[in-house]
């Protein structure tokens, strides 16, 4: 197939990789980065220049569009492939503005799991309308509580509050202050769940689905999970404490539920649904919908992933997903990420970066916030690149991963080297 991949980073490096390893494609990727340059061809559009992909697309007889950010697919690409007589005839991996919603809008992601009794924590909603019931309510919120910006905010839209007075502060500078920008005009409120994460992917047409392998990764900056949240500082697949009872319960509970509700719903949604969970004691907890693949979930899910991606996702368009048996690699993956000096804070971009042609055996580099300058790879994001490596365990994984990082250089890099901990 024709393929075009919106995105630039380490999950749409490893989405190309995967269509590459696993099919036979020609691969465009808009705008990608260096790495992806080595599997398709890079294409100077950016991801919400829906005209130009548009135009691209019909110029070079595109089949399939493989959305990976979430931002188009929130301000409606799907929706412009559909209204255009040529472009509704390609085959767009990416749900409705609508559908989008899932991700978009946390309101509507709460509601959607109340209406459908999908299992999630407590949660109210405030606006500017209702702001002083809001204070009165956070003043009264047993603790820990949890306020989240209602819309997109680069991942960086919730907040854990550990005191009454903390809460109401966070609250008025989400709301009045706007401290989240347009995504905080409105705020859900949430109980805190204590227990540990993972993440869920499946591919779906809106009423079939088949389920991707399982990921859980690292948010914060720190080892043991300390300081600030990132985008993600590595993760680890297969997750160890998820055995065969535990993900019957997120099938029964959630995932069902999940693709009956958009079914019910008639809501236009062809693509993957990462679901955030929680287990809390036993049981499964949805924590957030996304709709998209998660990053750097993406760089283990899509090595472990023995299907071609691309075949998954045409066979979503063209409701053939009864036909297809996901298999996976039985061995454990984990990546982990080299990030700037100063993420998820200030840092400085436009550094050389070395040891990117080192020979690798059972591991794959990929790329994120990386640009070539005069035939040289150079930093140009906070998350840098990642080292994903296969082992039998995820502390013989996490060894790899670590001896092919420290072969790289750049000014300021950093990497935790704990991924897994908990695990090994």
């Amino acid at each position: 197939m024709k393929i075009l991949v919106l995105g630039s980073g380490g999950r749409e490096h490893a989405l190309a990789w995967n269509m590459q390893q696993r099919g036979n494609h020609e691969l465009f990727i808009a705008p990608g980065n260096p790495g992806t340059a080595a599997l398709g061809t890079n294409v100077n559009l950016g991801v919400n220049d829906f005209a130009g992909i548009g135009s691209f697309c019909r110029e070079n007889g595109i089949e399939m569009v493989v959305v990976g950010p979430e931002e188009p697919l929130v301000k409606g690409i799907r929706d412009f492939f559909l209204e255009d007589e040529m472009l509704k005839t390609i085959s767009l991996i990416g749900p409705s503005q609508y559908g989008a919603q899932l991700e978009g809008s946390k309101a509507f992601a709460k509601a959607f799991m109340e209406r459908h009794q999908i299992p999630t924590a407590a949660y109210r909603e405030f606006t500017e309308a209702n702001f002083e019931e809001g204070v009165r309510y956070l003043e009264a919120h047993a603790l820990p509580v949890v306020l989240k910006a209602d819309g997109l905010a680069a991942g960086k839209g919730v907040v854990i509050c550990q005191t009454n007075e903390q809460a109401v502060a966070e609250f008025e500078a989400m709301i009045q202050e706007a401290k989240f920008g347009e995504a905080s005009r409105k705020v859900v409120v949430e109980e805190f769940l204590s227990g540990i994460e993972m993440s869920v992917f499946l591919v779906t047409d809106g009423k079939e689905y088949v389920v991707l392998p399982q990921a859980k990764d690292y948010k914060r900056i720190g080892e043991k999970d300390s300081g600030l949240n990132t985008g993600g500082m590595g993760a680890v697949s297969p997750v160890p404490f998820a055995d065969a009872a535990f993900m019957q319960k997120v099938t029964d509970r959630i995932i069902k539920p999940t693709v009956d509700g958009l079914a019910k719903e008639k809501i236009d949604y062809t693509g993957f649904v990462f679901i955030g969970l929680i287990k809390v004691g036993d049981d499964p907890f949805v924590i957030e919908y996304n709709c998209r693949m998660g990053d750097p979930e993406t760089e283990v899910v899509m090595p472990r992933l023995k299907n071609d991606i691309a075949a998954v996702c045409k066979a979503a368009a063209e409701h053939r997903l009864a036909e297809i048996t996901i298999e996976e690699d039985p061995r454990t993956a984990v990546t982990v990420m080299a990030v700037s000096g100063g993420y998820p804070g200030d840092y400085d971009k436009g550094f050389k970066i070395t040891g990117l042609d080192q020979s690798l055996n059972d591991a794959i580099l990929f790329q994120a916030g990386t640009k070539a300058v005069d035939g040289q790879v150079v930093t140009s994001g906070g998350r840098v690149l990642c080292a994903t490596a296969f082992g039998a365990t995820v502390a013989e994984a996490v060894d790899h991963s670590k001896a092919i990082l420290e072969q790289i250089r750049f000014d300021g890099m950093y990497y935790r080297r704990d991924i897994g901990y908990e695990f090994v």
